[in-house]
């Protein structure tokens, strides 16, 4: 009699972890910390309007989202940078748009560079902010790690074939990027323009300031998309998701959190 009950009790548990399971699904987005604090905002919402559905927003940087897409370990890769060749085969998404600050001291003197001149900073030729303009002092260079997609779009818009300087200092997120440029009054560094707070200064660049409108007119240089890519045809919950972050909500969203709207 007790082994029967023994064995049902051990049924009724997993009947009930059954219905549990099948009451809370999830699907995982995984990629740029850049897209990532965006992410996470969709999903805080998605999920309160559909708290059936778990949606778990993960970091790691844009190549790891980008093979994670590919090898099928998350649902929807996230990407702050285009897509390179060898990863077209991906359906990618532009979720939205965002411009790349270029970021000092607040009290830094220098408002304005040149791209040749932002080039040359964290190529190594230019290593005083006297010779931009500002205080005679060694210049702090901050940059992001190999396989960031904020780094990507720098690469590919500002330095193109010149490495960064190989005495630059290296953070793994642009939140962290920021605080030592917060913290620095002669260190430079970028970060998305939604992340932009009143800790430091974004630059003009070639007179250009990173604003929303010159940014959709192109005046702007540096536009990066942000993102989602999936293996395949987006399908369930995650094409039921990206419809959400495409909608009038989601792209409202995306103006709040200091993005540009995909469309």
């Amino acid at each position: 009699m007790r082994k029967t009950m023994f064995v049902f009790f051990l049924c009724l548990l997993a009947l009930t972890g059954c219905a549990r399971n099948n009451q809370q699904k999830g699907i995982t987005v995984a990629g740029s910390t850049s897209v990532q604090p965006f992410a996470d905002k969709w999903a805080e919402v998605y999920m309160e309007r559909y708290p059936q559905w778990i949606v778990n927003v993960q970091g790691g940087g844009s190549s790891a989202g980008i093979q994670a897409a590919k090898s099928g370990t998350c649902d929807i890769g996230t990407s702050s940078r285009e897509l390179k060749p060898e990863e077209i085969d991906l359906n990618q998404i532009v979720v939205a748009r965002d411009g790349l600050a270029v970021i000092v001291h607040p009290t830094n003197k220098v408002n304005n560079l040149s791209m040749a001149q932002l080039k040359g900073i964290f190529e190594g030729s230019i290593m005083n902010w006297k010779d931009v303009g500002g205080q005679d002092h060694p210049i702090t260079v901050v940059t992001r790690e190999e396989g960031s997609g904020t780094r990507g779009a720098f690469q590919d818009m500002v330095m193109k074939k010149t490495r960064i300087c190989k005495w630059a200092i290296v953070e793994d997120s642009n939140g962290t990027v920021r605080e030592i440029v917060s913290g620095d009054p002669n260190a430079i560094g970028y970060i998305s323009l939604g992340l932009v707070t009143e800790k430091i200064k974004a630059l003009d660049l070639d007179g250009i300031r990173a604003t929303d409108e010159n940014i959709i007119t192109k005046k702007y240089k540096l536009v990066r998309p942000f993102l989602f890519v999936c293996k395949g045809t987006p399908a369930g919950e995650s094409k039921d998701f990206i419809a959400f972050v495409l909608s009038k909500e989601g792209q409202q969203l995306v103006e709040k959190e200091g993005l540009i709207p995909a469309q």
